[in-house]
């Protein structure tokens, strides 16, 4: 393995986030920038890390998904340092809530952590030329995405479009994301949308990009074993997760659940633009391509890429 790569992993203080570091220094990565919201939570997950691998080669970056202008101050700060990054996995993001949290940008948190923060560390990266040639770009997605897990079904954003909006997407795009009426908050409906919105993301990213460089949404299938699920409501936290605990293939660990986005990130760079999860009906297990209808509906594609740009303050790729 070429052992001069970067990496740059969201959301590392703990679970998925700090796996994926551990094995991407495992793979010999020279160099893993590894995020938090304060630096004494991610200089202790730095030391962890050290300590677990061996590995002197994880470095530190302050990074608040939920607040926009944290977001700005990590990427000029990745951007003093100089540098180029050969895999960024776009992590992190929180189990749904009982009752809506909304940030000081006035979205809905679910979606803030999972797309929005994210897409505008991905364009000021972008704007910055930091991402090496034939890099690899993956975010977390869901099985919840999918529509066919108990309590988690996405909100039909044509239906909320064609009955609220005049036909207008980006509008009924946005209310999902601002809760505002006639949207209503759900948890898991909630969640299982902005893990839609993750996928589309993906493929509208991926057909702006340049030749040889993939963006992926990666579900990292059922791991109850990370702290994500702190915020999920309690009949989730008192009974499915126990139960997904103790039912053959409901779950595996959190090291299964990092190595499917290496494994992504492994793909040709001519795979790019796609969602890949457990087979339908399923939380672990290998994972395929999901080709359910929703997830290659490019008019919602470019519909929600033009809301994220839009609410994460008027800025996409290309620039303009």
């Amino acid at each position: 393995m070429d052992n001069s790569k970067t990496a740059l992993v969201t959301g590392t203080t703990s679970g998925l986030g700090f796996e994926t570091a551990a094995q991407l220094a495992n793979r010999n990565y020279s160099r893993i920038i590894i995020t938090g919201r304060n630096e004494p939570r991610i200089a202790d997950a730095a030391s962890r890390l050290a300590s677990r691998t061996g590995r002197a080669v994880f470095e530190t970056l302050v990074l608040d998904l939920d607040d926009m202008a944290s977001v700005d101050t990590a990427a000029t700060e990745l951007a003093s340092r100089g540098g180029s990054i050969d895999t960024l996995i776009l992590n992190a993001g929180i189990a749904p809530p009982p009752s809506v949290i909304m940030t000081p940008g006035g979205l809905e948190a679910t979606v803030t952590s999972s797309l929005i923060g994210h897409h505008l560390l991905t364009m000021r990266i972008l704007e910055a030329d930091l991402l090496a040639e034939g890099v690899s770009i993956v975010i977390a997605g869901s099985e919840a995405a999918r529509g066919d897990v108990p309590t988690f079904k996405p909100v039909d954003v044509h239906a909320v479009a064609n009955d609220h909006f005049g036909g207008d997407l980006e509008k009924a795009i946005e209310n999902q994301m601002r809760m505002e009426a006639p949207a209503k908050y759900k948890a898991g409906d909630t969640y299982a949308t902005a893990k839609v919105y993750v996928a589309w993301w993906a493929a509208e990213l991926a057909r702006l990009l340049p030749e040889g460089i993939s963006v992926n949404a990666v579900s990292p299938g059922s791991t109850p074993g990370t702290d994500a699920i702190r915020n999920a409501p309690f009949y989730m936290r008192a009974f499915m997760i126990p139960l997904f605990k103790l039912i053959p293939g409901m779950s595996h660990s959190v090291a299964d659940g990092a190595g499917r986005y290496l494994e992504v990130a492994d793909y040709e760079r001519n795979v790019t633009g796609k969602f890949f999860a457990s087979k339908p009906k399923k939380m672990t297990g290998p994972i395929e391509e999901m080709e359910m209808d929703h997830f290659s509906d490019r008019e919602a594609q470019r519909a929600l890429w033009n809301v994220t740009s839009r609410v994460a303050g008027g800025v996409a790729y290309p620039a303009v």
